[in-house]
C-alpha cells in the first residue's frame, strides 16, 4: 500500500462515446471531460492529457486512442485513468484484460471513474471487471434483439431494409418496414423485365434506354448503372419473395403488392441466360 502512495500518478482523462447510435443516453465527449475535470480539480489529481475518442467498444482493438493509452501505459506516461465510467474504457472481453493485466503488473495504479476507483486489490478488479461484462451483455443483448426484431418483421412478410427501386417507404417509416409501390417508378421496373423477356432485350440496352431515353432516377435522384440493372432483374422481391439475410437460405412471403408475376421473372431470367 505505501509503494502505491508514494508512486505519483499520472493520469489520463479518456472520453469516448459511439457513433453508431448505440449510446444515445451516454454523456457527450464534452459533459464527460468537464465532469471529470471538475473531479481531478477537487481532488487535486495530476492530469497528464486529455484524450477523446469517437469509436464503439463492442469489439476488441478498434479504437486507436485507446490502443494509444495501453502502449503509454507500457512505456510509463500514465499509470492511472480517469473517466466517466467502466464501460468508457471497455465494453468487450479483450480490451477490459489488456486493462486488468496492466493493473496486476502494476504499470496502471488506478481507474477512477465519476463515482469509483479501482485499483489492484481483488475485490477492486473484480468489480471493474463485473461492470465492463455487464456492458457487453447489454451490447450482446442489444444485437440478439435487433437480430430477432428483424425475424419477426420478415416472417410478418416485412422487409427489413432500404425497399428496392420501385417501391418506396410508407409515410416514411422505415423503422415499421411498410413498404408501397412507388408510382413513378414502378411501370418502368416493370417494362425491364418485359424489354428483356418478351423483346429480347440486353442488360446493356436496357440501361441504354434507362440512361438516355427516359432519364430514369431513382428516389435518391441517381441513374441506374449496369449493375443495377442486373440487381433488378435477379431480385425475388419484385414478384413476391425474398431471402434475409441475403445468402442465408431463408425465404420468405412478402406482403407487399408485386410489381411483375413469378412467371415474368423466369421468362427474364431464361432469356438473359440465352443471350
Amino acid at each position: 500500500m505505501t509503494e502505491v502512495l508514494e508512486q505519483e500518478l499520472k493520469y489520463c482523462l479518456y472520453a469516448r462515446k459511439s457513433t453508431e447510435g448505440d449510446e444515445k443516453q451516454a454523456l457527450s465527449i464534452d459533459s464527460q471531460i468537464k465532469e471529470m475535470t471538475q473531479i481531478a480539480g477537487r481532488e487535486k489529481l495530476n492530469v497528464v492529457e486529455i484524450r477523446r475518442e469517437s469509436h464503439s467498444a463492442k469489439e476488441s482493438g478498434q479504437r486507436p486512442v485507446f490502443e494509444e493509452i495501453v502502449r503509454d501505459i507500457d512505456n510509463g506516461i500514465f499509470n492511472a485513468i480517469i473517466t466517466w465510467a467502466p464501460d468508457r474504457l471497455s465494453r468487450n472481453a479483450g480490451d477490459l484484460g489488456k486493462l486488468v493485466d496492466r493493473i496486476d503488473q502494476k504499470k496502471l495504479i488506478t481507474i477512477k471513474t465519476f463515482g469509483q476507483n479501482f485499483t489492484n486489490s481483488p475485490s477492486d478488479k473484480f468489480l471493474l471487471m463485473i461492470l465492463c461484462s455487464q456492458a457487453k451483455l447489454e451490447n450482446d443483448n442489444k444485437s440478439i434483439n435487433v437480430k430477432r426484431g428483424m425475424r419477426t418483421r420478415c416472417e410478418m412478410g416485412l422487409w427489413p431494409a432500404q425497399p428496392p427501386t420501385g417501391y418506396r417507404k410508407v409515410d416514411g417509416r422505415l423503422a415499421k418496414c411498410e413498404v408501397e409501390i412507388d408510382p413513378e417508378r414502378a411501370e418502368t421496373i416493370k417494362q425491364i423485365f418485359e424489354k428483356i423477356a418478351y423483346e429480347k432485350w440486353s442488360a446493356s440496352k436496357v440501361h441504354a434506354w434507362l440512361k438516355y431515353d427516359l432519364d430514369f432516377k431513382t428516389l435518391r435522384g441517381y441513374h441506374l448503372s449496369l449493375g443495377n440493372v442486373f440487381k433488378i432483374i435477379n431480385n425475388t422481391f419484385y414478384y413476391g419473395r425474398f431471402e434475409f439475410p441475403q445468402g442465408s437460405g431463408l425465404w420468405y412471403d412478402g406482403i407487399h403488392t408485386p410489381i411483375i408475376t413469378k412467371e415474368l421473372f423466369d421468362e427474364t431470367r431464361k432469356s438473359i441466360k440465352s443471350q
